[in-house]
Formats: C-alpha cells, sequence, structure tokens
C-alpha cells in the first residue's frame, strides 16, 4: 500500500498492521506523519487540553545487581556511591512535593539485594499512614520480578501484598525495547524478558491497578523491533485496556558502558507520531521533555502528543546520563499555552484537577531538578538493620558499624 494511501486508511479510523506501521515510519515525510498523529490526537482530545502532573521521580536506591549496559546511574553492590534512602528522607520528599502541590511519588530504584518485599510494604505503609491521601505510583515491572525472585513468590501475590500496603499504580520503566535479541544486547533480559515485563503488566491490569507503559529507543534495536514493542503493547491493551499513557524517549548514551550518540530531535518526532498511529487503543501519550528540552516538548504536541508528562521536581537516572532539562508548573503551562492550548492538572488516572496551582496561590519557583540526596550525604537508613541482609557487602557494613 502506498504511503498516501496508508495515510487515507489512517484518517477513515483503519488500523494499521505492522507493514503498513514500518512503511509510514520510514517512508512517510515527517510533515505528513506528523499532521496524521495531530489528526489521531484531535480526535481522542477535541477539547484542546493538554495535561501534566505534579509528582516527584524519587529513585529510592541506585545500587542494582542488573547491571544494564545503558545505564549510567546504577552502582553495583558495596559501592561507596552506593545510597538507599531512609524513610524521613522520603517523607521530607514528600513534604516538598506536597508543598509545590504535588499529589504523588513515582518511586523507582535499583534491583538492590539487601531490600527485601517487607521493606517495600513497611515503607508503603508508613507513607499510607502519615498521608493517607497520596499517591504511591511505584516500581516498575523488572522491579517486581526481581521480589519475586528474592521471596520465590509469584507475581500476583508480590502486587496483591503490594497493593495491600498501599501501593496505587505502576510505572511502565524497563520496558526499553520488549524484544528479547535486543535486550539480550543490552543486558536487561536477566532483569525481566520482554514477556515477564508484559506479564507484570497484565496480572497488574487483572489485580485493578492502571500503569503506563514506556520505550526508550535508540540503542541497539531495528525500527521493526521499535515497531514490534509498540504492536505487543497494543496488544496487551486490547487485551486488559490497562495502561494509561505510553511515553518514549531516546537513549541518553553519556556515561554509559554501552556508549554510542542519541538520537536526533526529529527521529524523536517522528516516533511519537507512529506511536499515535500504532498505539490506537491508548488514550495518552506523554512528551518527553526531559530527555528533549521544552521546546521540542512543545513541538510534540503538534505531533501526537496530549500530555506534557510530570514536573518531576526530581530526577537522578536520565541526569546520571547527560541530561539536565528542568520545567516547573509555570514552564510547562507556557509551553503548553504558547503552543495553542488550555493547560490542566491531572492525575496517573487521567482524572481532571483543574487549573495551575500556580495560578491560585504562590508558589516557588523550581529552576534545577533535585537530586536522590547530597554528594557528601553517606549516612545509612536506620530501617534497612530491621531486615536480614543478604549480600556480602552489607553484611560486612553491619559488622563494622557494630564494632565502632
Amino acid at each position: 500500500m502506498s504511503t498516501e494511501a496508508l495515510a487515507d486508511h489512517v484518517r477513515n479510523g483503519g488500523r494499521l498492521d505492522a507493514a503498513g506501521a514500518l512503511e509510514l515510519y520510514l517512508d512517510a515525510p515527517t510533515p505528513l506523519l506528523g499532521r496524521l498523529a495531530g489528526e489521531i490526537r484531535r480526535r481522542k482530545h477535541p477539547d484542546g487540553v493538554v495535561t501534566y502532573i505534579i509528582d516527584r521521580n524519587v529513585n529510592y536506591t541506585n545500587i542494582c545487581v542488573a547491571r544494564c549496559n545503558f545505564c549510567a546511574f546504577y552502582r553495583p553492590v558495596g559501592s561507596a556511591e552506593g545510597y538507599v534512602l531512609g524513610f524521613d528522607d522520603i517523607f521530607r520528599k514528600i513534604d516538598e512535593t506536597m508543598a509545590l502541590g504535588g499529589g504523588q511519588l513515582l518511586l523507582q530504584g535499583g534491583h538492590n539485594p539487601d531490600l527485601p518485599l517487607e521493606w517495600y510494604e513497611d515503607l508503603f505503609r508508613s507513607v499510607k499512614q502519615r498521608y493517607p491521601a497520596f499517591r504511591l505510583h511505584a516500581l516498575s515491572p523488572p522491579e517486581v520480578v526481581n521480589l519475586c525472585r528474592l521471596s520465590r513468590l509469584p507475581v500476583p501475590e508480590i502486587i496483591d501484598r503490594l497493593v495491600d500496603a498501599g501501593l496505587d499504580s505502576i510505572p511502565g520503566g524497563g520496558a526499553e525495547i520488549l524484544v528479547d535479541r535486543v535486550r539480550k544486547l543490552l543486558n536487561c533480559y536477566s532483569k525481566a524478558t520482554a514477556d515477564e515485563w508484559l506479564d507484570v503488566m497484565r496480572h497488574a491490569h487483572r489485580a485493578g491497578l492502571r500503569t503506563t507503559a514506556t520505550m526508550m529507543y535508540g540503542t541497539v534495536e531495528t525500527p521493526e523491533e521499535r515497531l514490534e514493542h509498540m504492536f505487543r503493547l497494543r496488544e496487551l491493551q486490547d487485551e486488559t485496556g490497562g495502561f494509561t499513557a505510553f511515553i518514549a524517549w531516546s537513549y541518553q548514551p553519556e556515561h554509559t558502558e554501552l556508549g554510542g550518540s542519541e538520537a536526533t530531535g526529529v527521529e524523536y518526532l517522528r516516533t511519537l507520531a507512529t506511536a499515535r498511529l500504532v498505539l490506537d487503543n491508548f488514550d495518552n501519550l506523554q512528551a518527553s521533555w526531559v530527555t528533549q528540552g521544552g521546546k521540542v516538548g512543545q513541538l510534540s504536541l503538534a505531533y501526537g502528543a496530549n500530555d506534557m508528562g510530570s514536573v518531576m521536581i526530581e530526577e537522578n537516572v536520565v541526569r546520571a546520563a547527560g541530561a539536565s532539562y528542568c520545567m516547573d508548573e509555570m514552564e510547562i503551562v507556557r509551553n503548553i499555552e504558547n503552543a495553542g492550548f488550555t493547560a490542566r492538572r491531572r492525575n496517573m488516572h487521567y482524572e481532571a484537577l483543574g487549573e495551575p496551582i500556580f495560578r491560585g496561590r504562590q508558589v516557588p519557583r523550581t529552576l534545577e531538578l533535585a537530586v536522590a540526596r547530597g554528594e557528601d550525604d553517606a549516612t545509612r537508613p536506620p530501617e534497612i538493620g530491621r531486615y536480614a541482609a543478604r549480600s556480602a557487602a552489607e553484611k560486612k557494613a553491619r559488622q563494622a558499624g557494630a564494632t565502632e
């Protein structure tokens, strides 16, 4: 089918197959892809509203045994640069988030062998006890898989226990590309295969949780594999309807073992637009301003995105790989409105929360994203001593502490 015929097929509500999607992705002029994606966005969101959420991205530990070769954030077990945040640290971050009008933490971290399931349950319960209405958007599918392996419990039981402790929804991190050939080359196959990632999301949806879905592109995958990733998400969404949004971002190569170069902004916009065409059963697409910057983030609204994602407040993972963009609520709203849209706050379920916070009361400007903790902070959280140490490094650290 020609590019023009495929465009008409999409305009008439037809569903793309893999061959048609590949032809559009590779051969359609970029302005045409943008127009098609914009038409689909307007069909789904005719009110001209672009949403965003005020939350905080907290990485509770950087200690990780997965050792993905595209990650500049993780530190091996025993590293002097490794950390675990204490419960009080997380409470302080929640207080700061609430002061800025936020009501949710996006909580993700490394696969730390010394943090058992009980640590997460105790943390979640402590958060809910102090902040009953605060939401926990927490633990990507590979983190859930890691807890299954540590506890020797099945995925549904892990999810049930986390929900009982206070989990509200699951972020879509750790998807990378949902093709095992790629995952093996990226050294992330062992942390979760493509089927394992999808299976966690399937069980989460069955348990009544809503989740997001992501894609990190621009490493070793082919265009066909990027599309395979999208089609696997579309298939699961057909089955469960549990995904609220899709977020794509480009691989950030600085300081990573894998190295290489970052995909261009044009490639990002083409990928985003193609996702809008392929993922016809996803209502929402987020703009990845944190990797692309505010202006490409704004341009994303003409290439299928209807959401500017999170104010974030804090970010540690892509910052470690060289990205350092920051936009507070005022800047996000300015970008939305300058593009001709109406800005509205939302929650993770994409329920409208109202006008921007800063228009109702004075809010401190955030001109730089916060980090997990200060560079000179080498404190050990007191809570970790409640749980049995698994790694030799943690056992040694406790022995050293006992003799001081």
